[in-house]
């Protein structure tokens, strides 16, 4: 982006529609006197009062135990130097951004007109009743150690430099995983660092705690090396990691060096340089917009070379955004009282695991790769994957516990996983859920759509999730074609190929002509068309019990699925034909909802929404969640007579005649139906908490109503899946991405285990 423009868009997107990138809103309703009552006078002295008697209730009554002040004088900001604490304000309101959107901290901003050091510890330390937590922020060096380490002996909440640590806990998780690509171990390199300022000392610092060994690192500013023998009186982050070693200058550094770290200027290093480092080097050159050394320039001069920047154009970005929100998730949610090294180490040893592991489909996605793997270029998760969020927190907050420093120890990791993966993304805690359950009984799944790259590593992460058993039905030769191309591994998944004649393929178009002989079929037909149609030989598979679910559609329109779907797994052996609904699951902000017929059945009878309701119920319970339906129309208990709203009514009541141990009412409107204040007005209603079973009348207006929760309510659909069938068969929404199918495939087991 040339500069002009990214200056122009940079001033539209902090002046509009609001100047600024954040604000604060209420998070209690203050609509009516009560509420106003409760919010404020007299309510609120009843918190104030038990507060004054137990501090601790703070943090129950108040956002404090999720409040971080991100606190500047603005002399060291970002690149730009001592711009002072105004124009410093646009940086801290971004990281409150980050703190918010990366895990859900509430930020004040706080900028402070002060560069006396004292002052500023002074000023904060009274804070202190207001935060859970102190982010100091771009503030020079020397001074920064001073303000940080005052303010961890005064104040009973954690506080971070994060220019500092944050800085050193992503470089060191780097630096980690990148000893381990180079074969080298952390006590034998050589180390340079090139930049004396508050990261550098923090990141050579870190680095030692994990094993480097002291007198193997040399620490330089844009003097030289910091030497023992200098001569000058060197302020105490420098003088700890002064040397008595013989090199002076920078180009007598790195000969033989086995690690740069650049956290100073750009283009200081040149390829002579890197050229004299030890083979297999690793160069961090994090400076910013420009990096020590030219990435191109790195890259072609030293072919064995792994290089990080600061840069999100070129691999292996060195981000802080990997760090902060996360350590203070961490560290808020166990009340710690400080951030020790224990905790940092846990976070770096963390984030170098999750770098190793393999990369969700929504992580590439994001990012526009077709593959991210360990390796050279992938030292480091990418900012967007949403596992951070469930991975370095509970490292961080596990370490506080073990160390002593948390007020409210954590007693269950897994718990509190699950509890994170909700903090960002509901739908990730909704589904974890459901996978919990489904690798209780692990569901043979046949794929139809197996000569797709996407199903393919659909199958592979079902696989290694232990949710689903997947059969991929392709040409073996395109299949190991595209894994080849892809480099994925399918050897433990069985792959049915449509056009080979075998034993168990003969035994399907027997069956197949036995059950379609009078409907015109012939024997040898019978056998052409499992050959042509992979969605019915899929569910001839099912049919026959060599598979126990089916999924397909992702590459097809809906019909054209559904269709074959229907035909061979629709009807009995007796030929009565199931009736079969379209449901999806919408999970909003703080509740999953689960909404029928959304695809199937345009129009439906009493009986027969009935029947919907009772099966989505069961559905609801199966997957875990406490069944409440709502039958939807646009009357509320009879206030409209007309033949839709009677229908209505009558559905409702032949099920709770037929299962009186559900939980359902109607006929009612949709708004009384998920609004417990309208509720309360119908205190006859079996009802008596709001419904999350939602029975639409029509095709019509539950495919409406779910596409306008996903577009205008930002909520997250699951779906569609099918209810009716005896076996757990669905079909894919076109284009459906790897997440959407691995997330049906716990569906299907889930409820698979749930009829065993």
């Amino acid at each position: 982006m040339a500069k002009e423009d990214l200056r122009r868009d940079a001033f539209e997107y902090h002046r509009s529609p609001t100047p600024g990138k954040i604000s604060i809103r209420p998070t209690k309703p203050c609509l009516t006197q009560r509420d106003l009552a409760l919010a404020y006078t007299p309510g609120v002295a009843e918190p104030c009062l038990a507060i004054a008697e137990n501090p601790e209730l703070a943090d129950e009554f108040t956002s404090r135990a999720n409040l971080v002040g991100v606190i500047t004088n603005g002399t060291a900001v970002l690149g730009l130097g001592n711009i002072g604490p105004l124009a410093g304000k646009p940086v801290m309101e971004g990281k409150a951004v980050l703190f918010k959107r990366f895990a859900d901290i509430d930020v004040f901003d706080i900028e402070l007109d002060e560069n006396d050091p004292m002052s500023i510890v002074e000023t904060i330390a009274r804070m202190e009743p207001t935060f859970g937590g102190i982010n100091l922020e771009d503030i020079k060096a020397p001074e920064c150690f001073i303000i940080e380490e005052e303010l961890k002996k005064r104040m009973n909440i954690p506080v971070l430099h994060d220019d500092q640590h944050g800085t050193a806990v992503i470089m060191a998780a780097a630096f980690i995983n990148a000893l381990v690509l180079q074969n080298k171990q952390i006590e034998d390199v050589k180390i340079v660092c090139l930049g004396a300022g508050a990261a550098g000392f923090a990141c050579m610092k870190l680095i030692e705690q994990l094993g480097a060994t002291h007198e193997n690192i040399l620490f330089l500013d844009r003097k030289g090396v910091i030497h023992k023998n200098s001569g000058e009186d060197l302020p105490p982050h420098k003088a700890y990691f002064a040397t008595e070693r013989p090199e002076r200058t920078l180009a007598e550094a790195m000969k033989d060096a086995d690690v740069f770290i650049g956290l100073s200027q750009g283009n200081i290093v040149n390829a002579e340089m890197l050229l004299s480092m030890a083979e297999k080097p690793i160069v961090f050159a994090m400076a910013n917009p420009d990096p020590e050394i030219d990435y191109a320039l790195a890259m072609s001069t030293r072919k064995d070379l792994i290089m990080a920047t600061g840069r999100s154009d070129h691999p292996n970005q060195v981000n802080n955004v990997l760090g902060f929100p996360f350590l203070f998730r961490g560290a808020l949610d166990v009340r710690a009282t400080t951030f020790n090294e224990e905790m940092k180490v846990a976070a770096v040893h963390a984030l170098a695991e999750l770098a190793r592991a393999d990369v969700p489909h929504s992580v590439l996605k994001a990012y526009g790769a077709r593959e991210l793997r360990f390796g050279p270029e992938y030292i480091l998760p990418k900012p967007f994957d949403p596992r951070l969020i469930e991975v370095v927190p509970v490292a961080v907050a596990k370490a506080a516990t073990d160390t002593g420093v948390a007020r409210k120890p954590l007693t269950n990791a897994k718990a509190y996983a699950q509890e994170l993966a909700g903090r960002i993304d509901n739908s990730r805690l909704f589904m974890r859920m459901i996978s919990d359950k489904a690798r209780a009984h692990p569901t043979r799944l046949v794929l139809p759509e197996g000569e797709d790259e996407t199903v393919i590593r659909a199958a592979i992460s079902m696989q290694d999730m232990n949710i689903a058993d997947p059969i991929l039905i392709g040409r073996k030769s395109v299949v190991e074609q595209i894994c080849h191309r892809d480099r994925l591994d399918i050897s433990r998944i069985e792959v049915v190929d449509p056009s080979v004649e075998n034993s168990r393929f003969s035994s399907l178009a027997d069956a197949y002509y036995f059950d379609r002989k009078r409907h015109g079929m012939l024997r040898d037909d019978a056998a052409k068309m499992l050959h042509s149609d992979i969605n019915l030989l899929g569910a001839m598979l099912v049919r026959q019990g060599f598979a126990d679910g089916m999924l397909s559609g992702r590459t097809a329109h809906y019909p054209n699925v559904l269709r074959p779907l229907l035909k061979v797994l629709g009807h009995d052996n007796t030929g009565n034909h199931h009736h079969v609904y379209g449901m999806y699951i919408m999970v909003m902000e703080n509740a999953a909802y689960f909404l029928t017929d959304c695809t199937v059945n345009v129009e439906m009878n009493a009986e027969q929404l009935a029947e919907l309701a009772e099966l989505a119920a069961d559905t609801a319970t199966s997957l875990g969640c406490d069944a409440r339906v709502a039958m939807l129309s646009f009357s509320n208990f009879g206030s409209v007579d007309h033949p839709e709203t009677r229908k209505v009514a009558e559905a409702t009541r032949l099920l709770q005649q037929r299962r009186p141990d559900l939980t359902v009412d109607g006929e009612m409107q949709a708004d009384t139906a998920v609004n417990g204040a309208i509720l309360e007005q119908y205190p006859f209603s079996k009802l008596q908490e709001p419904a999350n079973v939602l029975i639409f009348p029509t095709m019509q207006a539950g495919n409406i109503a779910y596409k306008l929760l996903r577009e205008l309510g930002g909520g997250t659909a699951i779906g569609p899946i099918l209810l009716g069938l005896p076996q757990q068969a669905h079909v894919l929404h076109t284009g459906a991405s790897v997440d959407d199918i691995v997330n049906m495939a716990a569906i299907a087991a889930a409820r698979a285990a749930a009829d065993k």
